[in-house]
C-alpha cells in the first residue's frame, strides 16, 4: 500500500528448525511473493486432488515451486490428449492419480 506498516512477531523459545526458517525469510525480505514462495517450499502445497491443505504434495514428477512456469500449458496438453488419444486418458489418470481421480471434477 501507500502507507508504511510494521509487523511484530512474538514467539516462545525454543524455535524449531521450520519456525526459524519461516522467521528468517521474513527478516530477509519484505516481498510477499518471495515469502509465500518460501512458505510453499517449507510446508508443501497440500493435495491438489484431495482435501488436505498442507503437507507434501503427492506429485510423482512435478514440483509446483520449480515447475510453476509450466502450469499455463496444462489445459492445452489435456485438451490435446483428449482429442488425439482419448483411449489413453483413463490409463494415464489411473497411473498417475489413482483413486484420487474422484476429486478431478471438484
Amino acid at each position: 500500500g501507500a502507507l508504511q506498516s510494521s509487523c511484530v512477531l512474538l514467539y516462545n523459545p525454543p524455535l524449531g528448525d521450520l519456525a526459524r526458517q519461516r522467521l528468517d525469510i521474513m527478516r530477509q525480505t519484505t516481498d510477499g511473493f518471495r515469502i509465500a514462495e518460501k512458505d510453499l517450499e517449507l510446508r508443501g502445497p497440500g493435495e491438489v486432488l484431495g482435501t488436505r491443505q498442507t503437507g507434501m504434495l503427492q506429485f510423482r514428477v512435478a514440483d509446483l515451486a520449480r515447475d510453476a512456469h509450466l502450469l499455463h500449458r496444462i489445459p492445452a496438453v489435456a485438451d490435446s490428449l483428449l482429442k488425439h488419444h482419448p483411449r489413453q486418458v483413463d490409463k494415464l489418470i489411473q497411473r498417475w492419480v489413482g483413486d484420487a481421480s474422484q476429486y478431478a471434477g471438484v
